[in-house]
């Protein structure tokens, strides 16, 4: 099996932020907006008149996701409804040149640099604007392929291209080895994923792709058996219900199930990718800026367990949510659910058992708490590790604890 070692630097990035940006910010109901709200076309396109998000709002964005803690972002680069946020160079009208001259991607890029963040482009494959996707869909793939070409050429090494859309008409050619070809003649270290959809997550596609989807459902190991290389996975996830800007959804998911996700993703070696959708003015929502900050804390205190280390397929006894990584020269023990110690009237869901035990053959020096440093006491027999963890004194829940793991 081939490894490559982009899809391995792919892998140690570890966590990314999603954003899904475009004309229907403005709307603010969602990125569907157009489709799910039957908006005609004389309605909707003119938005592009008024798309004219703020200078700073990619500055903004990137250090938002550099506080959270992301190594790189994913961009929609052109959403389904067929507007492109960078310079098409006249291979369509409907894009953020033709009213107010600015190059979106291009602000986009810059900002990523500036912060030490790999950028990513999502691409669309499906088009409502485009007329020859339905009429002429040979003709059609000629434009998806000049419109991804100049991703690929005008905005420096980029960390990879997200496609989503091939879902749309599943029985149609759409000339995946020619589109692959050319990305790669362009930039042979680009991620190239492709995203399978709602319903066929984690799916294995064409042998390009470097990375199967988890599209909000929590990744599994990856079946290799019979491909000829290495393949990484992604899951991504929402912070509410839509991906774009939407002002009255306020199904926003607790912070605790986001840093769980982000967990179990690092458990199969898998990426998160969690998205923001932001406000028509390039602005992110207050409680989006704030989850991301706070989630930042985590994985401040984290870094070191997040990024190289690897799966070891270390059972837990009893407790099928933890898990244990292997670093260099030292290993992670991840504990979910550990409670609070307090009061017996303040404190809730305690567990009654705070053992973790699991086989382990090297010999054991030290455990401690990445947070604290408190060590915390074992044994070792026979190949098997008791490790005795604890609740979290009052005043802090980390909702996942790591224990750092020194073995001869």
């Amino acid at each position: 099996m081939i490894v490559k070692q982009y899809i391995k630097d792919f892998e140690e990035l570890g966590f990314g932020m999603f954003v899904h940006f475009g004309l229907y910010s403005r709307l603010g109901k969602g990125e569907w907006a157009r489709w799910c709200l039957n908006i005609p076309a004389e309605e909707y396109e003119p938005l592009q008149k008024e798309f004219c998000p703020k200078p700073t709002w990619a500055k903004e964005l990137a250090e938002a996701a550099k506080a959270a803690g992301c190594r790189y972002i994913t961009l929609t680069t052109r959403h389904h409804d067929g507007y492109s946020l960078y310079d098409t160079r006249g291979l369509t009208p409907f894009d953020s040149m033709t009213n107010f001259g600015r190059d979106y991607v291009r602000e986009f890029v810059d900002a990523c640099r500036e912060n030490d963040l790999v950028p990513f482009f999502y691409h669309t494959l499906l088009d409502w604007h485009h007329p020859d996707y339905n009429a002429d869909f040979p003709a059609y793939l000629k434009y998806l392929r000049a419109s991804v070409e100049l991703l690929c050429t005008n905005y420096g090494k980029i960390g990879g291209l997200w496609f989503d859309g091939m879902w749309n008409k599943p029985q149609e050619n759409w000339e995946e080895d020619a589109m692959y070809s050319m990305i790669r003649s362009h930039q042979p270290d680009a991620m190239i994923i492709n995203n399978t959809g709602l319903d066929a997550r984690g799916a294995l596609g064409h042998i390009e792709l470097d990375s199967v989807t988890f599209e909000r459902g929590k990744p599994q190991p990856i079946n290799m058996e019979g491909s000829p290389k290495y393949i990484a996975s992604e899951m991504c996830q929402v912070f509410d219900d839509h991906w774009g800007y939407a002002a009255l959804d306020l199904n926003y998911k607790p912070l605790g199930e986001i840093i769980e996700d982000l967990a179990v993703c690092r458990r199969y070696r898998s990426n998160y990718l969690l998205n923001v959708g932001p406000m028509g003015d390039g602005s992110l929502r207050a409680i989006d800026r704030a989850m991301l900050e706070t989630l930042g804390q985590w994985t401040a205190i984290h870094e070191e367990a997040l990024r190289s280390p690897v799966p070891t397929g270390i059972t837990v006894e009893n407790k099928p949510k933890d898990f244990v990584l292997q670093g260099e020269g030292c290993w992670y023990l991840f504990v979910h659910d550990l409670g609070m110690s307090s009061d017996p009237n303040v404190a809730i869901n305690r567990p009654a058992d705070f053992t973790e035990r699991f086989a382990f053959a090297p010999a054991v020096k030290s455990i401690c708490w990445l947070d604290d440093g408190a060590a915390l006491p074992f044994e070792q027999t026979d190949g098997v590790l008791t490790v005795h963890t604890n609740p979290f004194g009052y005043g802090c829940n980390l909702v996942v604890r790591v224990a750092k793991i020194t073995a001869e």
